[in-house]
């Protein structure tokens, strides 16, 4: 439990400099002289470099473990915080944010490995999961408000400069206090002891049905277009605190259904259809109601995602197996590519058409080709090994 105290404390601070970036990456690309069309590329380049990064993450977290891969993360993503504050153009940006989206592209996989590999239960590993929820919503109901407020008081460049800074001292903690070594994926005997276990030829290429993949696609596509349009509602510091608070909201709603533990009990797929086909609404509701009640709409939204993304990471763990690492990686590969073709989609759509309606019809697509089935039980990793505690 140690280790897990240890990991939601550097989590939080990571997802807390990460989305205070929200609410002002747009205002700040605006003040550079960047038009709305190259908004979208620049927040899609930062998912597109995340594919190198998650295809090397996957057989790296498997080999090496987590801890080297986190501390390098936090560091690298940290440095380039601290340039970001001194660039004058907006291709510096767009360079910046390819660079930042490659060195982040490990964080996720070792982290969510790092949590699966301390317990081989799978009620409990789902609460690892939650947790992990619970502490990446709270950082993202403070942090957008906080970085909107941080800038309207002291500017874009010393906002860059002191989360850089924040990062970088992180990860040096996670040198200090992460285990230095993983524990192999084992299967346990009937006689008490422990052995590799066997992975099919078909499981070296991929662990499973590559249709679940389309979950994270279409729901980091969903996003994007949600985080790209809600910025560009109106321009200005004003503006920015309104958008923080909005985010933040968001927050406040996935924290109300993550404290549910008692969710972790029900099947992975039943959490995560029903959390799809809510999300789903609300971007249709967004898309078709006034704007005056955008805050309810969100608030609803952000419930529906602390229903899903706990029960996604449940889901990947069952169907993943041994190789946790390569499971994680295909997964954040498939979020890359989604977060990346959202805001660029919802960047080239004419003014006559809603991005939330696209969202929507996204959604409930990608529900028609997800394999629904019952999923077969799946080895248990071993509890022993240096990550438990």
């Amino acid at each position: 439990m140690k280790t897990a105290l240890w990991l939601y404390l550097f989590l939080f601070i990571a997802f807390f400099d990460l989305h205070a970036q929200y609410p002002i990456l747009t205002p700040f690309a605006i003040s550079l002289g960047a038009a709305p069309t190259f908004i979208g590329w620049m927040m899609g380049i930062y998912s597109l470099t995340h594919l190198p990064g998650n295809l090397m993450a996957g057989p790296k977290v498997d080999k090496h473990g987590s801890r080297r891969y986190i501390m390098f993360s936090l560091t690298a993503a940290g440095l380039i915080l601290i340039i970001q504050s001194y660039i004058h153009t907006p291709w510096e940006l767009l360079f910046l944010r390819a660079i930042s989206g490659y060195v982040l592209a490990f964080l996720s996989p070792a982290c969510l490995a790092m949590l699966a590999q301390l317990s081989d239960h799978p009620v409990t590993q789902g609460k690892y999961m939650s947790g992990h929820g619970v502490v990446h919503t709270l950082a993202s109901v403070l942090s957008p408000a906080a970085g909107a407020f941080i800038v309207a008081s002291f500017g874009f460049s010393e906002t860059f400069s002191s989360l850089g800074i924040i990062l970088v001292i992180t990860g040096l903690m996670a040198y200090f206090t992460l285990p230095k070594k993983a524990p192999a994926p084992q299967a346990q005997l009937s006689d008490g002891h422990t052995t590799p276990a066997p992975l099919s030829a078909a499981q070296t290429r991929l662990p499973f049905n590559w249709r679940y993949l389309l979950l994270p696609f279409v729901l980091a596509c969903a996003q994007g277009i949600l985080f790209y349009e809600i910025p560009l509602r109106n321009n200005g510091s004003a503006s920015m605190m309104s958008t923080g608070l909005l985010f933040s909201i968001i927050s406040l709603g996935a924290l109300c259904t993550l404290s549910l533990l008692f969710l972790n009990k029900y099947s992975p797929m039943v959490r995560l259809l029903c959390g799809i086909i809510l999300m789903s609404l609300s971007f249709y509701a967004l898309a078709t109601t006034p704007e005056a009640i955008i805050g309810i709409i969100l608030f609803i939204l952000g419930t529906a995602k602390g229903i899903i993304f706990p029960a996604l990471a449940s889901l990947f763990i069952r169907i993943g197996g041994a190789r946790l690492g390569k499971t994680f990686a295909l997964q954040s590969i498939a979020t890359s590519i989604g977060s990346f073709a959202g805001p660029v989609l919802a960047g080239q759509l004419p003014n006559h058409i809603s991005p939330f309606f696209i969202a929507f019809l996204i959604l409930m697509t990608g529900l028609l080709f997800v394999p629904i089935q019952r999923l077969s039980p799946t080895p248990p990793l071993s509890a022993s090994g240096p990550y438990h505690s």
